[in-house]
């Protein structure tokens, strides 16, 4: 066996390492310290000490008690009242009972010999465990020293063997040269087969002999040395009391005999039979399985994304899913196999288990296709067309211009004449092609139009030079300069008597937006939508500009843009608008739109006809996506379509938690609102519109007309028609169902009439905002004013023994009338408030009395009025709230 330091022998055990050397010298093993050795004889002799001091000390608590229990026990009175009463006549002495009360009191001594004996067994059961280990690893070094001394011989046999070979080879060829050259028969010596010499064969065949004679000396060697190694380990398991393993004696055995009969010759067949017996055990070591319990635990890099089962986690650790439960009850975490995880809680499981964790961030995938889609689209940039947006105010012309422009009526078409939606057009033009992008004018589409400055090359802002500058031209402008985009200003309707274009110039002015003729950088043209003049001018303005800012994409590669709008179709399913920006959008190709994928089965251009590829600043309509993307998102083409899909899934799976945690947010603020429910009304709203901007602009216009008193609550908002799941949300809510240039169909009518449901249609933005504004103002509570209709001064207060104080006065402003509410006005401050008790002109009552008029005026339950007040009379009036 090796030796160990004191240090870390103590480790072996379990023990510290002041207490072992204790040990030690009480052991008679002195002079040892931390750092000094400890051989195997040292380690028997203290467990003999151990053993011996553990015997003794259990013969000592035969002959002695280990624990003494004292019990104390006391006896005290107490005088306590006696229950029931003494007779009924007079009050006796007052009777008492004496009650004992015994306390016990039991305490326990344990002998310091028996704690020191237990702790002394411990010791004896720690230092056997170690001493078996000890014995374990030097078997282990042995029979690896035995393994590696017998692969050592062979390789010295191997080489003594061939080098014995070698030399008798060359001492017989040494010899026959010169028996030749000396008898002088070269003819006879040629016919004649070469002869081995005996001589050389003897003294290989004598050194053959001796070789075996070592092998089998170093042999016997061995055994005798494995055999003392042996007896030594058993008469130190004899002195400990513990035995080798049995079936690891036997394992041993016969791996020795296993391997030393493939060393010797076999009894059948001497070097032959030693040969089998060498391949038989070469077999036999081939047939065994190469598997081996590791000597340390694996530890495994674990995967976490940020949210995870907890049966995924145990089988990316290689565990059971018990347990992992089992350490999470540990940690005070109750969870089931399918229970989700957060990625902190996930991080430390695995540390606790062992493992190192790896965090996997949850747009890693995201940021790969990303990736792979810029990359794609790296290359020369060509030349691509301007995208220009039209924006104004509401019924400046913007739709007529691009109307003239396109030589198409859109226009006429729109519900109330104006736009309601985000309209895509491109148009050849003889210096090259222009698309125009049409943005709405009402207030309620703010975002859509955010949404055209952002993603547009320039702005064309159409004032009407009879109209001038109005909130939406103010709107239009603040984007433009928000989004860095430059302007043309399209002065429209300049036909009309009353236009003033220089009244549009200085009030432009007033928002820097300075023309060129003034010094400024912005064109000014002239134009006229229902005439047609100026047009051209106003295309040439626009190429200028593009001419000017060098615009450029790479026309191959995959395609990449946004999405303008998204409707929902009936016959083709969901349809979106976009607008390509880099490369080329191909049929086929796989669509990544914000939480949406899929295929594109068709591209249709604005004109209806269906195109097999667009390039940049192309706007089309796309068939084949899973549902509606939201108008703003991005849309890319991906090579594969299984990591759009899940890229799609992983946005809406972080939208849900956003919504879920904004809902948990929320809920300690409704707790609070719950309290005021008797106090607001609520008006739920389920809007259904034609297109995704228009129902964004419908709910955000509708939501902003609550109030501190009633409040508006769109509780669903989507595009398509009014189907049966609408109706019923409508009533489940009490909901009022709104449809934006959508209709109900057949089952949706048939549940709206048989259950009354309130249902409006609406083709015009404001029409619908103005209806439910004047709903909400009929559900307002009125408001009661008060009017003061008289006023009437104190000139004297007489006595009486009925009425109390009666105050003389004259009325100076108004009327004064008995059934209406007064105050008592002391130097303009109200003292009083109540009502008249009487009211009387000379003797009689009257019921009213008019300015410059004397009367006499009783208070109701106050008699402090005195001469120099104010008698101050009114009237409450309701008043009907409107928004």
């Amino acid at each position: 066996m090796a030796e160990d330091k004191v240090r870390e022998f103590a480790e072996t055990v379990g023990i510290p390492v002041e207490r072992l050397v204790s040990q030690l010298e009480a052991a008679g093993i002195s002079g040892r310290g931390p750092e000094d050795p400890l051989s195997d004889l040292d380690k028997a002799t203290l467990l003999e000490y151990l053993r011996k001091g553990r015997d003794g000390g259990e013969q000592d608590d035969d002959q002695a008690p280990s624990k003494i229990t004292l019990r104390r026990k006391k006896v005290s009175t107490l005088k306590m009242p006696a229950s029931g009463g003494g007779g009924s006549g007079a009050r006796g002495p007052r009777q008492t009972r004496t009650v004992n009360v015994e306390v016990r009191k039991k305490r326990t001594y344990v002998k310091r010999s028996v704690v020191e004996a237990e702790e002394s067994k411990h010791d004896v059961e720690r230092l056997e465990r170690a001493l078996i280990e000890d014995r374990k690893r030097a078997e282990e070094r042995a029979r690896r020293e035995a393994e590696e001394a017998e692969a050592r011989r062979r390789e010295q046999e191997e080489a003594e063997r061939r080098q014995a070979e070698a030399e008798a080879l060359r001492q017989a060829e040494a010899e026959r040269e010169a028996t030749a050259e000396t008898a002088g028969v070269a003819d006879e010596a040629d016919k004649a087969e070469p002869q081995p010499d005996p001589e050389a064969a003897r003294l290989a065949a004598e050194k053959e002999e001796a070789r075996r004679r070592e092998e089998e000396k170093e042999r016997r060697r061995l055994e005798q040395e494995a055999r003392r190694e042996r007896e030594a380990e058993e008469r130190a398991a004899r002195k400990t009391g513990a035995t080798a393993p049995a079936a690891k004696g036997k394992q041993k055995k016969g791996r020795e005999s296993l391997s030393m009969g493939a060393g010797k010759p076999g009894r059948r067949g001497g070097k032959k039979g030693g040969r089998r017996a060498a391949s038989g055990g070469e077999a036999a070591k081939q047939l065994q399985h190469g598997f081996a319990k590791p000597t340390q635990p694996v530890v495994r890099e674990v995967e976490i994304p940020e949210s995870i089962t907890v049966g995924d986690l145990a089988q990316k650790m290689s565990v059971k899913a018990a347990v992992l439960i089992k350490e999470m009850m540990k940690q005070g975490v109750m969870a089931t196999i399918n229970q989700a995880l957060d990625q902190d809680t996930a991080v430390l499981l695995v540390e606790e288990m062992g493992h190192k964790p790896v965090i996997v961030r949850a747009d890693a995938l995201e940021e790969e296709v990303l990736q792979d889609t810029s990359q794609a689209q790296e290359g020369d940039k060509a030349p691509r067309p301007p995208v220009v947006t039209v924006m104004g105010h509401v019924d400046h012309g913007k739709t007529s211009l691009l109307d003239n422009i396109r030589r198409a009526k859109v226009a006429d078409a729109e519900a109330g004449g104006i736009t309601q939606h985000i309209g895509a057009y491109h148009v050849e033009t003889d210096r090259g092609m222009v698309t125009f992008l049409d943005t709405p004018g009402h207030e309620a589409f703010t975002a859509m139009r955010a949404r055209g400055a952002q993603l547009t090359d320039i702005v064309v802002l159409v004032v009407a030079a009879d109209d001038g500058v109005m909130p939406q031209t103010e709107e239009a402008v603040r984007h433009a300069k928000a989004a860095e985009v430059p302007m043309v200003v399209a002065v429209n309707k300049i036909d009309k008597p009353d236009a003033d274009p220089d009244r549009v110039k200085q009030e432009l002015s007033q928002m820097e937006v300075i023309p060129e003729e003034w010094g400024g950088d912005v064109q000014f043209i002239h134009v006229s939508a229902k005439q047609g003049e100026g047009l051209d001018d106003l295309l040439e303005a626009i190429l200028l500009q593009a001419e000017l800012m060098e615009l450029g994409a790479v026309a191959e590669g995959n395609a990449s843009g946004i999405v303008l709008e998204s409707s929902l179709d009936k016959g083709r399913g969901p349809v979106a608008t976009v607008l390509v920006q880099s490369g080329l959008l191909k049929k086929g190709d796989s669509l990544l739109c914000g939480t949406e994928y899929g295929r594109v089965r068709a591209l249709i251009d604005e004109t209806g006809k269906r195109v097999d590829e667009a390039g940049p600043s192309i706007p089309v309509v796309v068939l084949g996506l899973s549902g509606l993307p939201s108008a703003g998102d991005d849309m890319v083409v991906v090579d594969d379509e299984k990591k759009a899909r899940e890229v799609a899934e992983m946005r809406k799976e972080r939208q849900r938690d956003k919504r879920l945690a904004q809902q948990q947010a929320a809920r300690m603020e409704n707790l609070f609102n719950q309290m005021k429910e008797d106090e607001v009304n609520t008006v739920n709203l389920v809007v259904k519109a034609d297109v995704q901007g228009s129902a964004e602009a419908l709910q955000q216009s509708l939501a902003n007309l609550s109030t501190d008193d009633i409040q508006v609550k769109v509780i669903s908002s989507g595009v398509g028609a009014i189907n049966e799941s609408d109706v019923n949300l409508a009533l489940a809510s009490n909901a009022i169902l709104i449809g934006f240039n959508v209709r109900a169909d057949a089952a949706a009518r048939r549940l709206v009439q048989e259950n009354d449901v309130d249902l409006h249609y609406y083709s015009v933005i404001y029409d619908a905002i103005e209806q439910v504004k004047n709903a909400i103002s009929g559900m307002l509570e009125p408001e009661l004013e008060e009017h003061i209709i008289g006023l009437a001064e104190v000139k004297d207060v007489f006595r009486s023994s009925k009425l109390g104080a009666v105050a003389g006065c004259l009325v100076t402003e108004g009327a004064v009338r008995r059934k209406n509410p007064i105050r008592v006005l002391r130097d303009n401050v109200v003292i009083y408030e109540g009502e008249l008790e009487s009211l009387r002109r000379h003797k009689d009552d009257v019921t009213e009395v008019k300015s410059g008029t004397e009367c006499g005026i009783g208070v109701k339950n106050y008699n402090d009025v005195r001469i120099g007040d104010q008698i101050e009379c009114y009237e409450r009036v309701e008043v009907r709230r409107e928004l």
